[in-house]
């Protein structure tokens, strides 16, 4: 489905989340009597209950930020200086609050703890911060909410990122990621040329806060499309990475191009780093989550620090990305084998 003008967005969509977030609070007691009753006789730990109160929260959460922003265009002019430094921070620490509010009920709702091991994605020379690349594995739901909420409210990072279009589904991502240095490109081959020129414009303006992110994998993990990915390599006559490839068990091999455009476009002074984590795998469709509520999931995350001087060039910066990978498959392998 083809994503509505930013008109209808902004004058229907938008107004009507608002709407029916009140709606949601003012029936507030009626809802969760309900939800609680019939949790009572669906098999489970209270699902139904916890699922509705998470989507209550969420929707909350949309409504809240939705006012919020709009007071702020209000108070811009009127949209006048919503790119203006002042408004750019605000939002920053807007989506901070609204990062953290949706991982905090979310690590209660579902039973999740993050246990960190690795260097914190911060740097500093002459004692100021530098800018950052973050390479991530991308698998499981809400992978893409924990790294965020990392980058904004853990380690006080700005985030830059490049987005699938149809994301901006979601209203409060589509008004507050706009008014961001974000991109949001077409899903297919049509959108190859326009990832690879915003990935270079994004990482190209980085200030020293900045961080920005790349899933090189491109989508979440899945056996179906692990397999197709060794067969894209074997038939762009790659054969050399699509062996490599095949020694990846728990990822996708990484799109090399992307992270190369923004390791030639990004200040010289950027470390990299990767970040891995496992616990997520097992839930990868609504039926997985549905049936495994509460998840009760620790998820381990490992951050592996790049300084810039390590960064090699770029005639070998393929053969080292699939090296980074290969240890973060190894070591994912490893954490999923003691977990059980």
């Amino acid at each position: 489905m083809s994503l509505p003008p930013k008109w209808i967005r902004r004058l229907l969509i938008d107004p009507a989340i608002v709407l029916l977030v009140a709606l949601a609070v003012v029936s507030l007691p009626v809802w969760i009597i309900a939800a609680a009753f019939v949790s009572r006789y669906v098999p489970g730990n209270w699902r139904i209950l916890r699922l509705a109160w998470f989507l209550f929260l969420y929707l909350l959460v949309e409504g809240v930020g939705l006012t919020l922003m709009f007071l702020i265009w209000v108070f811009s002019g009127f949209g006048w200086k919503t790119r203006s430094p002042l408004s750019i921070e605000t939002h920053y620490r807007l989506l901070g609050l609204m990062l953290r509010t949706v991982v905090r009920s979310a690590e209660v709702t579902f039973k999740l703890r993050v246990v960190q091991d690795g260097e914190r994605p911060t740097t500093s020379s002459g004692g100021r911060t530098r800018s950052i690349l973050v390479f991530s594995r991308h698998a499981g739901p809400g992978d893409s909410f924990l790294l965020m909420n990392g980058l904004v409210n853990g380690y006080r990072r700005d985030p830059r990122i490049v987005l699938k279009d149809f994301l901006q589904w979601d209203p409060a991502v589509d008004v507050i990621l706009n008014r961001l240095p974000t991109a949001f490109v077409p899903v297919g081959r049509k959108g190859g040329e326009a990832l690879v020129s915003a990935i270079g414009d994004l990482a190209r303006t980085m200030g020293r806060d900045d961080a920005f992110v790349i899933f090189p994998e491109g989508s979440n993990y899945t056996e179906h499309r692990r397999t197709r990915a060794i067969q894209k390599l074997h038939d762009i006559g790659r054969p050399d990475l699509a062996e490599r490839a095949e020694e990846l068990k728990r990822t996708l091999p990484p799109r090399s191009l992307g992270v190369m455009t923004a390791l030639a476009a990004a200040p010289s002074s950027s470390d990299v780093f990767f970040i891995g984590h496992a616990g997520l795998e097992t839930f990868i469709t609504a039926a997985d989550i549905w049936r495994a509520m509460p998840m009760d999931t620790e998820v381990e995350v490992k951050i592996w620090h790049v300084r810039s001087e390590d960064i090699p060039p770029p005639e070998e910066q393929e053969s080292w990305l699939y090296d980074v990978w290969a240890e973060i498959d190894r070591w994912i392998s490893a954490e999923l084998t003691q977990t059980g």
